[in-house]
């Protein structure tokens, strides 16, 4: 029953933190897009106001003419939208979904003990450190490095070397699933710490300082600029360490942190040419497509480095067994059901058996192990993300006694 509600909250949670990603995300990207495709205004009236680009644009039967101010409008209005909820719901929703999903099933999803055999709680406590060391860590290579000679370049460079850092250890010492996810939610947590810590509070007192006829410090604007040019870079690849785990191909390497950096890599790059691609149309930039380039051959040289490979020697390796003895064999020496079945318990059962139904899985009976013929075969040949983190040590002539049975008509008689 327990895991039943899990199931919900999990749906619920994740259904939440798409939608509300979305808002962030596509607000994000909307402004990026706007700043660098603003032109100077050509109405007089417009630049005596202190408008420094203006922006035509048609959308759903309507046209649209977005303006920025270089400092402030010559009067503030009385409604100011500010973007922060989308931050704060998108990490919130984040963190309680990761904490449903990983951290209260900690044992089964977040540990492996063929990397690290700690308890739930030091793994949890781990976990934790890796959100809120992050963030301090980037927090300081910014206000230190920032605002020097060539600020943003050794800002890059560190930042990369920290996330590379992290992501090392991640995958060294969590399930692979649990550390892609691992470092998606500690940039995240950065994205969101930008917004709740520099972003708000600096446009805050900039307001503050107008309503008050006061001189706005300009370094408010830098630093917000700054933390949100990062937050920009970080998206595609948070996105990628999101969606990786419902493909055990890339986290199920012995190089996973390599997968893991080569395609967040590729993403930056991709997000690169997106940012400077409505600037470059409007003769600002140089050629962006080199960054798309970049990122799409990071990404095709990830694929053929995971191409699958038949090892010489294993493509009989099941039925080897069955001729030793190991597993009983069928009417025609093929893998049998009796043979599957032995696989099943030792291997399966403790999960999906009388006593616990993940999933509402059950594989005690001919009759489940038939319905769910395709789903085994997925799992535990294909995929290999079963038995999740390999909990119950199936070996390789396992998995191939499952291999050969489904492709064998999969029989339960």
């Amino acid at each position: 029953m327990e895991s039943y509600y899990l199931d919900w909250a999990n749906l619920l949670l994740r259904w939440v933190h798409v939608i509300t990603a979305i808002a962030w995300i596509g607000s994000s990207f909307y402004f990026v897009f706007l700043d660098s495709s603003l032109t100077p205004p050509l109405d007089e009236d417009l630049k005596r106001q202190g408008v420094s680009g203006e922006l035509w644009a048609v959308h759903g039967g309507g046209f649209y003419h977005p303006v920025k101010f270089n400092v402030a409008p010559p009067k503030l209005p009385a409604h100011l939208h500010w973007f922060y909820w989308e931050s704060y719901s998108t990490w919130l929703s984040g963190f309680s979904l990761f904490t449903v999903s990983y951290l209260w099933n900690a044992s089964t999803y977040l540990i492996d003990k063929s990397r690290m055999d700690w308890a739930p709680a030091t793994a949890i406590a781990v976990t934790l450190s890796f959100l809120v060391l992050f963030w301090l860590l980037y927090d300081l290579i910014c206000r230190v490095f920032g605002p020097r000679k060539h600020g943003d370049a050794i800002v890059g460079a560190l930042v990369f070397t920290l996330v590379c850092i992290a992501s090392w250890l991640a995958c060294h010492w969590f399930a692979g699933r649990a550390a892609f996810l691992l470092v998606g939610a500690m940039m995240a947590t950065a994205m969101s710490a930008n917004v709740f810590f520099w972003i708000i509070p600096g446009q805050k007192k900039v307001v503050a300082a107008l309503k008050a006829g006061a001189p706005v410090e300009a370094i408010h604007g830098q630093r917000g600029k700054q933390r949100s040019v990062h937050n920009t870079y970080f998206t595609l690849p948070v996105l990628f360490t999101m969606l990786s785990g419902h493909y055990s191909l890339t986290y199920s390497q012995p190089l996973n942190w390599l997968v893991l950096m080569a395609m967040m890599f590729a993403g930056a790059a991709i997000r690169q040419f997106f940012v400077m691609r409505h600037g470059y149309k409007l003769g600002r930039n140089g050629n962006p497509l080199p960054y798309a380039l970049l990122g799409l051959a990071a990404v095709l040289a990830v694929i053929v480095w995971l191409r699958p490979v038949q090892p010489s020697g294993t493509a009989n390796i099941a039925t080897n067994s069955v001729a030793s003895g190991a597993y009983p064999a069928g009417a025609e020496g093929l893998i049998s059901y009796k043979s599957l079945q032995v696989v099943l318990a030792q291997r399966c059962y403790m999960c999906h058996g009388a006593l616990v139904q993940m999933k509402t899985v059950r594989l005690d009976s001919a009759q489940n192990v038939k319905r769910h013929a395709q789903n085994i075969y997925q799992q535990a040949v294909v995929t290999k993300v079963m038995p999740m983190n390999n909990a119950t040590g199936i070996s390789e002539v396992e998995r191939q006694v499952i291999k050969q049975w489904f492709e064998a008509g999969a029989k339960t008689d």
